[in-house]
């Protein structure tokens, strides 16, 4: 394992000490574990791609206003914790577009589908009848992903950039769940 400047404890920590809106911890955990299962499809180390996913969001409370300064703030925090510059960049990669840059590896794309399609799964499995993520299937998350008023604040662009990596999206949506419906009973679904 590369030295990435900070254990998944304490990374679990530190977001929990920063964001006290539970349904957006959640939604971090839920971003973490899809790219743990996405580094081990495209040959990424699954700690450095879990952190990322983990801390995506680590100042959202702050920047949630300014969209153009979301996940700068994090590069400072993380810098001063010596975490690796990969899982910074990937991190900042999520906010491309409004920072201005542009995604360079699979990491990158990775990260912006991975979180992306966190918000389509949840809803999907909260309009079950038993609300869980082990009752949605891959094809009606797919079709859900079609009807722009369903989910409507999700980014399906985002969603859509599994492809960059080459995974086709019906795939994607499976790994997704698969990594997800392993962790339900952290998000409560």
């Amino acid at each position: 394992m590369a030295d990435i400047g900070i254990t998944r404890e304490d990374a679990l920590e530190l977001l929990k000490s920063r964001l006290k809106n539970e349904a957006l911890v959640k939604h971090c955990l839920a971003t973490e574990a899809i790219m743990r299962d996405l580094a081990e499809k495209k040959g990424g180390d699954p700690d450095v791609w879990g952190i990322a996913g983990l801390l995506h969001d680590l100042d959202y409370n702050e920047t949630k206003e300014t969209p153009e300064r979301h996940s700068l703030i994090t590069e400072e925090i993380l810098k001063e914790k010596g975490v690796a510059d990969e899982i910074i960049d990937a991190i900042k990669s999520h906010n491309a577009e409004q920072l201005g840059i542009s995604r360079t590896s699979d990491f990158h794309f990775a990260i912006t589908c991975a979180e992306n399609i966190t918000g389509l799964i949840v809803a999907t499995a909260l309009v079950m009848p038993d609300k869980k993520i082990a009752s949605v299937k891959s094809k009606s998350v797919v079709k859900r992903m079609k009807d722009k008023h369903f989910a409507r604040a999700v980014d399906r662009d985002g969603i859509k950039l599994c492809e960059k990596i080459d995974i086709p999206l019906l795939v994607f949506v499976e790994i997704s769940l698969s990594a997800m419906g392993g962790i339900s009973d952290d998000l409560g679904l």
